[in-house]
């Protein structure tokens, strides 16, 4: 079970381990920009238990009342099931358009290179549902700008959008600061 995984570790701890299992390679996918790699997290089950620990530490002190996790495509969907189920709710997913089966609502958002869309199953929440978002990493415009869609379409559908959820937030790209009002909570700051 998880809890004999990281049972007796503290939260610095945890965080140490999280930290060790992020690789960086520079100049990918191309020159000037540094790829922070989380798939070693997903190899090391004590990474990931670290991982999902400290979101679900976090939630459970700071929004006890969540109703539920939606999950960004794609990375959002490796983290987003593990912390709905620890806390006992569901979990939503927010597809690029066209992925998702049935009714669908969806808003579209500009990127660097065009624009985008963001989908959800119009079932997958309920109005008034309090809503965490999670994703992997915070970094360029286009990140900030995709969970900024994502927020829009949780507040469309008439949900409340407590905040959002990353692994690694790359501070000096200001990702956050374009999500207000929404907070973004994470685990690790490059």
């Amino acid at each position: 079970s998880h809890v004999s995984l990281m049972a007796g570790a503290s939260g610095p701890e945890k965080l140490d381990i999280v930290v060790q299992s992020i690789r960086s390679f520079p100049d990918f996918p191309i020159k000037g920009i540094c790829f922070h790699d989380i798939c070693p997290i997903l190899k090391d089950p004590k990474a990931l238990t670290a991982v999902i620990d400290l979101f679900e530490e976090h939630v459970r002190q700071k929004y006890p009342h969540v109703d539920l996790i939606a999950g960004l495509d794609a990375r959002g969907f490796l983290f987003g099931p593990l912390l709905a189920q620890r806390l006992g709710i569901g979990f939503a997913l927010i597809r690029k358009k066209g992925k998702l089966p049935g009714p669908t609502a969806s808003v579209s958002y500009s990127l660097e290179y065009g624009s985008a869309e963001a989908e959800i199953q119009v079932d997958a929440v309920e109005p008034g549902q309090k809503v965490l978002l999670i994703d992997d990493l915070l970094a360029t415009g286009g990140e900030s700008r995709t969970l900024a869609a994502a927020c829009d379409l949780m507040t469309k559908q008439q949900a409340e959008v407590l905040g959002c959820l990353v692994v690694i937030e790359l501070k000096d790209l200001k990702g956050a600061e374009r999500l207000k009002p929404n907070h973004v909570f994470s685990l690790v700051q490059r």
